[in-house]
Formats: C-alpha cells, structure tokens, sequence
C-alpha cells in the first residue's frame, strides 16, 4: 500500500485553494499577470504557512525525519499543482485555462479520494463524491464572493 498522507494534504489544499482564488478573482475581472501574480503568493509564501502549521501538527505525532519529510512533500506537491495551473493561465486563453484547472483539480481530488477509500477499505464512490462536492462548495463560495465583490463595488 501506498502512504498518500505524504501528498494528500498538498494536493487538496492546492487545489482548492488556487482554484477557489482563479474562480473569486475571474468574478472581478482580474488580468492574467494579476490572477499569475495571486497564484504565486498562494504557490509560495501561503504554502510555506501551511507547510509550517503541517510541520509543527507533525512534530506533536512523528519522529524527525518523518516530519522533514511529509512536510518537503506537502510543499513540493502544492507548489507543483501550483505552478501547473499557471502553466495553463499563461499558454491557454483564459476561459480555456480556467477550465482546464477546473477539470484537473478535480479530478486530482477524485483521484485522490478514490486511492484513499481503497487503501482504508471505504466505499470509493460515496467518498470521492463526497469529497467532490466539498471541492465545488468551495468554488460556489468562492464564485459567490467574487459576485459579491463585483456588485457591492459596481464593477462592470
């Protein structure tokens, strides 16, 4: 079996977090270098915050090296989900990069889940379901804010 803890939480965090910033800020009009700009503050410095908060969780459960290690792993994985969906902002017209970093998220989190309930024996369906509406949640609420935003400020 496959210890997917090592890159679960970079890849989920990751994903949601990058997608839910390119779906709030299209609401607002934000330019390429702008939303490229926001992907690299949430790809760098906001990872290396969650990798810290990752890190010290581990200190209180794992022995050093597992600790170094997991928390290499989490970075390395958010930052290359990160630097993947720039990719697509960068070389694809924008409605095209932004489906195309919807479609991969998803199906990382559906990958993911499903590799997850198999490895602890859950039912694969319901949890990679489960865990897919968690994920479009967040980009309903991160539309929603966006909207929001848009409105209150009279931004056309």
């Amino acid at each position: 079996m496959r210890d997917l803890s090592k890159f679960s939480f970079g890849a989920t965090s990751a994903v949601t977090s990058s997608l839910a910033l390119m779906v709030g800020l299209t609401q607002l009009d934000v330019s390429k270098v702008g939303l490229i700009g926001a992907l690299l503050v949430i790809g760098l410095a906001d990872n290396i915050a969650d990798t810290l908060g990752l890190h010290i969780y581990s200190e209180s459960k794992s022995k050093v090296q597992t600790k170094r290690f997991n928390s290499a792993t989490n970075y390395l994985t958010r930052l290359g989900i990160t630097l993947l969906l720039i990719a697509f902002v960068v070389f694809l017209p924008f409605p095209y990069a932004l489906m195309a970093s919807i479609i991969t998220g998803l199906l990382v989190i559906a990958l993911l889940s499903y590799f997850i309930a198999k490895e602890q024996g859950l039912d694969a369906r319901r949890t990679v379901i489960e865990h897919l509406a968690v994920t479009a949640l967040v980009l309903i609420v991160s539309q929603l804010v966006g909207s929001s935003i848009r409105e209150m400020l009279h931004i056309s």
